[in-house]
């Protein structure tokens, strides 16, 4: 946003007031930043003194597999890797290879979903897809619930009634907010599937006072620069199989094999986590209910401020405890506010008595405020268009004119998120009285 476009959007008369002199926030208020501790130098400064021993890596292992409550923890140094990682074992426990398949007269290899469809969340970033993609799968997109924004239990029976040889389903926990894992789960035992639980974004969330990341064959945790602790980087994978931790330590390793010379057997990678950035997660472990108590606070003075008026936060699903990493809002007034996208432009109508997702998301950059819209559905993105979405309607496949504009969609709850959706500053280092003028300029929005 240009310098004149901000001012031009400060000086309306609907947000006179909020600032003194037509000011703006004096520091950014951030969507989400790291907040550090001084219990990272110390394990920080023990991985220098100590060589990269791996005795962080080893520790944060141990102490994430207990806080959990799975057997075993491969600190890897992304999210994705351990996605990637997941699939891979369980496309090994599936169908026997986890390598990639070599394509007969030696032309070359697939993936070892190759021709295998796999059902994955809708309403969530594109790792899973990537990482189904990536080994030549299908990706076939599960719509969400309107009572948690991750999969619909519901709409998954309807995904295996139409593709009933898929055994591996992928799901996760919207901003932080857990989904109806316990029925996802009991779902895929019925149907002889294993399921990826996706816990990136929920680390510390609970179902039923369990935590999240225990519930799938494989879970997943994230510790990017933006999660609720971070490393910078990092991620890990989950899980209560022996066999598929001890493969996974070795596939992050080049997969060497017990030999005095560098023996390879089967294709490898490279992604272990450093000592440095376990150094790092380790120091935030140990804040993380703090962290959590205030995400909460700044859910909870929104829900006060917005919720049931103009707009509606995330919804907290049944038995759950979220850890509340990202507060988002939906936009709902009896006007329907006037907003157009493409790919990767917008337009909006101002209009009293309403207001777009992205009104507002320029009100607040013209304040100095970040913020984003929610997720774009994979199933829209022009990467993964091509392929099934199931809703409650079922397959858009059953419907020749499902991308047409004039086709009636009753079911799209994604979609819907998408087009009134907004994550709103969720930052533990703001302050509340900050967090009292984002509220202003969002209320101010539709005045």
């Amino acid at each position: 946003m240009t310098d004149i476009a901000a001012r031009c959007i400060r000086e309306q008369p609907r947000f006179k007031g909020i600032f003194q002199n037509k000011g703006t926030f004096e520091r950014r208020v951030r969507l989400a930043s790291p907040t550090m501790h001084s219990d990272e130098k110390t394990f920080i400064n023990q991985a220098f003194d100590e060589g990269f021993t791996g005795r962080n890596t080893a520790r944060l292992e141990k102490e994430a597999a207990e806080y959990i409550g799975v057997k075993h923890a491969v600190a890897l140094h992304s999210g994705a890797a351990a996605m990637h990682m997941a699939v891979k074992l369980a496309a090994e426990r599936l169908y026997g290879s986890a390598a990639a398949v070599p394509i007969s007269g030696g032309l070359g290899t697939v993936g070892a979903l190759q021709g295998k469809r796999v059902f994955c969340s809708d309403f969530a970033s594109s790792t899973m897809a990537d990482s189904i993609i990536s080994e030549g799968g299908e990706p076939v997109f599960v719509d969400a619930s309107d009572e948690d924004w991750s999969m619909d239990p519901e709409v998954l029976e309807i995904a295996f009634q139409r593709y009933p040889d898929v055994k591996l389903v992928m799901m996760n926990h919207a901003y932080g907010f857990p989904g109806q894992i316990m029925k996802i789960r009991e779902i895929c035992r019925d149907h002889g599937a294993l399921l990826i639980e996706d816990a990136s974004e929920s680390l510390g969330a609970k179902v039923h006072g369990k935590q999240t990341g225990s519930f799938g064959d494989y879970g997943i945790l994230s510790f990017g620069s933006d999660k609720i602790i971070t490393g910078s980087v990092g991620g890990m994978l989950l899980t209560d199989d022996d066999y598929s931790s001890k493969k996974a330590r070795s596939r992050a390793s080049h997969s060497r094999a017990a030999a005095p010379w560098r023996q390879h057997e089967e294709p490898g990678d490279d992604c272990l986590m450093s000592d440095i950035v376990a150094g790092l997660i380790l120091g935030q472990f140990r804040h993380l209910d703090e962290h959590i108590a205030k995400k909460r606070m700044i859910y909870e003075r929104y829900l006060e401020k917005l919720d049931g008026d103009i707009m509606y936060m995330n919804p907290v699903g049944e038995g759950t405890e979220p850890n509340y990493w990202m507060s988002c809002m939906t936009c709902e007034s009896n006007i329907l506010f006037q907003e157009t996208r493409s790919e990767r432009e917008y337009t909006y109508t101002n209009q009293h008595g309403t207001a777009s997702p992205m009104e507002i998301y320029d009100a607040l950059e013209a304040f100095n405020v970040e913020s984003c819209p929610v997720y774009k559905p994979m199933s829209l993105q022009p990467v993964f268009r091509n392929y099934d979405q199931i809703t409650l309607d079922g397959s858009k496949r059953e419907y020749p004119e499902f991308d047409q504009d004039g086709f009636w969609v009753r079911c799209d709850v994604a979609k819907d998120n998408f087009d009134r959706g907004l994550c709103l500053p969720s930052d533990i280092k703001m302050t509340g009285e900050e967090q009292d003028r984002v509220v202003e300029i969002v209320r101010s929005c539709f005045d």
